[in-house]
């Protein structure tokens, strides 16, 4: 029997409407505590984040593997609140091999530069069924990323604040391209070539992680 080929869950960050800032949801199943939806980002990375998932979607679809993305226009319209539960119950529908979420990062010091990879840190009940995929598939994706770009390498981090990764269950990682606080690095990412360097970056560490599984 042949198995399926992989599908990998693309979510560029945002672009939801204005209203989701203002709503708030569950952390994680069966919690109290609430985070905002969608605060809207970085300034310039709501589209930054779909150019580039784009763009990773063309190379996977070449590359033989099946693509679902969580929007692909200005705007996500998933249902079930549009929100980070939505984003995440959207690729665990389609058993997605894993979850890329697309973001770009900012600071206050704008001097701050470079690409970092975020995986769920591990929590019994939320996160413990895909800790240990999604820490390989983020290695797999950060060290893809910094050579195809050149970029600063910021390394993995292991979060426990976010809602995508607490709902999520398949492996999920989330991608922060670069700062767009920073003057030189928002330049770079706002470009075709840069953007597709990424693309890149992003479809061979996907690769390694999905070949090793």
């Amino acid at each position: 029997m042949i198995a399926p080929t992989p599908l990998i869950c693309l979510d560029p960050g945002h672009g939801t409407p204005p209203a989701i800032g203002r709503q708030v949801e569950p952390i994680g199943p069966g919690s109290h505590t609430l985070k905002i939806k969608d605060g809207g980002g970085a300034a310039g990375e709501a589209p930054v984040a779909l150019a580039i998932a784009l763009r990773a979607r063309r190379l996977l679809l070449a590359r033989g593997y099946r693509v679902a993305m969580t929007r692909t226009g200005p705007t996500i319209h998933l249902g079930d609140g549009d929100g980070n539960i939505a984003r995440a119950r959207f690729c665990n529908r389609r058993h997605a091999a894993l979850m890329v979420r697309i973001h770009a990062d900012g600071s206050n010091d704008r001097s701050q530069h470079g690409f970092s990879t975020l995986v769920p840190a591990w929590h019994r009940g939320w996160t413990d069924d895909i800790y240990a995929r999604s820490l390989r598939a983020g290695r797999a994706l950060q060290r893809a990323a910094v050579t195809a770009t050149g970029a600063a390498d910021r390394g993995v981090v292991q979060r426990s604040d976010l809602t995508g990764f607490k709902w999520a269950d398949v492996p999920a990682v989330l991608v922060e391209t670069g700062f767009m606080t920073n003057p030189t690095e928002s330049r770079r990412l706002k470009t075709g070539a840069y953007q597709q360097r990424i693309a890149l970056g992003l479809m061979q560490g996907i690769a390694a992680f999905v070949s090793a599984r």
